[in-house]
């Protein structure tokens, strides 16, 4: 399903117009939804909306208020009919991450973030998606992952948001269930405007290769609230 999307997700003087989108959201639409988000905004247009994750308390995450205020930059976009690209840098004391996604892409992906096992699941996301998708990131991995797995995450959702546009009258709703051998995991996500995260995985390792596992609700915390996203995740466990 294809729609032709006006530039922005709510209106905001700070931010810079974004070129006219046509975005394929779904191929099983589940609802259509012609609600106008810039009629009903979902967040506050006077400062950046800030969340704090339950898993670490101590850090303040911005939502998807606007691009800008999230600590991302926006960059320039190809502006030709049709292009649905996000393109964003953000620049951290502890990070440098540059993020260009393509929805109109065929799964080429080109990641390289300094944490390989984040590099194979951004891989994968552009395989399955079947949308570009290019990370580039540094950071103070010579510590631990956090703060680089964190603002990938954080500019991929910027990205998304980007290239989504207001989002008016498409079919939010989306549902998928994946099994691979013994696992079999289940995603439903509405992209509402509204940034919710149902998270509800049993990893049984602490780490995949030297990657924390801890970090993988961490990672979607971040690209929901970024992305405006309502995501719930959940694992089906075989306790026969």
């Amino acid at each position: 399903m294809e729609l032709a999307a006006p530039p922005r997700l709510v209106y905001c003087p700070n931010s810079s117009p974004l070129p006219k989108h046509s975005v394929k959201v779904s191929q099983r639409p589940i609802a259509s939804t012609p609600t106008s988000f810039a009629e009903h905004p979902s967040f506050s247009l006077n400062s950046g909306l800030l969340l704090r994750t339950s898993r670490y308390p101590h850090r303040l995450v911005a939502c998807a208020a606007s691009v800008a205020d999230n600590g991302s930059t926006i960059a320039a976009s190809p502006s030709g009919a049709g292009a649905r690209i996000g393109e964003v840098k953000r620049v951290t004391k502890e990070t440098n991450v540059a993020v260009k996604i393509n929805l109109d892409g065929s799964g080429v992906a080109e990641n390289n973030t300094g944490i390989p096992f984040l590099d194979h699941m951004l891989d994968q996301l552009a395989s399955h998606g079947l949308f570009d998708v290019h990370v580039k990131a540094t950071g103070d991995i010579h510590i631990d992952d956090h703060h680089t797995n964190e603002d990938v995450a954080l500019a991929i959702g910027t990205a998304f948001l980007q290239a989504l546009g207001d989002r008016r009258g498409i079919n939010r709703f989306g549902d998928f269930s994946a099994p691979l051998d013994e696992a079999l995991v289940h995603v439903a996500l509405d992209l509402s405007g509204r940034p919710h995260l149902g998270y509800d995985l049993r990893i049984p390792t602490q780490r995949v290769g030297a990657y924390d596992t801890q970090l993988v609700e961490h990672f979607f915390q971040s690209l929901v609230n970024t992305s405006g996203m309502t995501l719930h995740i959940r694992q089906y466990v075989d306790f026969g």
